[in-house]
């Protein structure tokens, strides 16, 4: 028993959740401050302006983060490692000051949308933050790809505490929904400085694009998944603030924060362990099959046990911690977080398919998943917010593990592709 101790905590997996797991528990704990202070201190309407300010960048995210040049590097062979980071330190940079000016096009017409023109500045200077991420970005893939997770989680715990903290200041002191503009700009200095000051790699000073076809080939699948996840994360809020108010949106919007934001947190935080963890066994399919089925049992038993404790409390600590005002949003918080079940499986499900160059099959399975999820939501947002929250459960519930079944038969069964229909 002891040796087989020892192993859990020699492997790397559980090594990189564990120092992701810290790093997340301090920034949750910090978030739990943070949306105790905004839930007296914020108005409904203000929540409602946050969600729509966060979902805007969000969207932005996914192409810088999730889809941009960090998946091909950690995925990339010896040889290729020699020349991509200078081509991705060069693309990064066209694909931020691209989205940084398009954000700043849309922001008057995505306030003129919802009918608020106090959202065009807010959304014009948080497209600031998107211009510091070239100096840093390279550095954090090649450390992913190092598997040296801890650096990130070290990042991740020194930015949410400066963000966390201006946040909370700047909302007492009145500043409203720019605290919140204002934090997130100033706490990217934390990764800019965590990142250069643990990795050596630095661009050569030649402008060069060798090998973007590479990149681009291979990262349009996550791109195009994490788009879809994206448009699946958000749907809910975008039509809840279009066809009901903004205060609706805000309840809904506390909701979600409250409720998935923990759970969300945990899945984010495995599927940045899982990748690079299933990348260094890719070659040996009976290795490949036994780092995935470790990924899933992992994923359950920290996944589990927090959603089920957190849909079960929220009765109790959302009156005692957020104040009474909020009470109406738990019968939605609850279905909420009890979305959150099956979501890690299906992430590794399609983390799995993205190692053996089948990035391909998840895209097909994300397009179907996300026109049924669009379908079912424009639907039950014709009632309530209680109709969406149950709606996305259902869907969750029916469908992600379906996927996960699939994905795990195609790969290790050698089936070739599958087809969700």
């Amino acid at each position: 028993m002891q040796n087989k101790f020892k192993h859990l905590l020699s492997d790397k997996l559980v090594k990189n959740i564990g120092w992701l797991t810290a790093s997340q528990i301090f920034r949750r704990v910090i978030r739990i401050a943070i949306v105790v202070v905004l839930g007296r201190a914020f108005s409904t309407e203000e929540y409602g302006l946050m969600a729509i300010l966060f979902a805007i960048t969000d969207f932005a995210n996914v192409f810088i983060q999730k889809g941009g040049v960090a998946p091909k590097i950690i995925q990339a062979s010896e040889e290729e490692i020699k020349y991509l980071p200078d081509t991705a330190y060069w693309t990064n940079w066209i694909l931020c000051l691209s989205i940084f000016i398009l954000q700043c096009l849309l922001a008057f017409p995505i306030a003129f949308f919802y009918d608020n023109q106090n959202l065009a500045l807010p959304i014009m200077i948080m497209g600031a933050i998107y211009l510091f991420n070239p100096f840093y970005a390279i550095q954090d893939a090649l450390l992913r790809r190092e598997n040296k997770l801890k650096v990130g989680a070290i990042a991740t715990a020194l930015s949410s505490f400066v963000s966390q903290t201006l946040i909370v200041v700047l909302a007492l002191m009145g500043m409203g929904i720019w605290s919140i503009v204002s934090a997130l700009l100033i706490a990217q200095i934390c990764w800019l400085v965590v990142y250069r000051k643990n990795h050596s790699w630095r661009p050569s000073g030649k402008i060069t694009l060798k090998g973007w076809e590479d990149i681009f080939h291979f990262s349009k699948y996550p791109l195009g998944i994490e788009m879809l996840n994206y448009l699946r994360s958000n749907i809910d809020y975008l039509l809840i603030g279009r066809f009901f108010s903004v205060d609706q949106l805000g309840l809904y919007f506390f909701a979600f924060n409250a409720g998935l934001g923990l759970s969300l947190t945990a899945i984010n935080m495995v599927s940045n362990s899982v990748f690079p963890y299933l990348c260094e066994a890719r070659d040996s399919l009976t290795s490949l099959k036994k780092s995935y089925k470790r990924s899933l049992k992992i994923c359950a038993g920290i996944i589990f046990p927090l959603v089920i404790l957190q849909s079960s409390l929220a009765p109790i600590y959302v009156p005692i911690v957020f104040s009474a005002k909020w009470a109406p949003a738990i019968p939605v918080l609850i279905l909420i977080c009890l979305s959150a079940l099956p979501r890690p499986f299906a992430l590794v499900a399609e983390q799995l398919l993205l190692t053996v160059d089948r990035g391909g099959d998840g895209l097909k399975w994300n397009i179907f998943f996300t026109t049924a999820f669009t379908a079912a939501i424009l639907v039950a947002a014709q009632f309530n917010t209680f109709i969406v929250a149950a709606t996305v459960l259902v869907l969750h519930l029916l469908l992600l593990p379906v996927f996960t079944l699939l994905a795990s038969k195609s790969v290790f069964s050698g089936r070739g592709a599958f087809s969700p229909s």
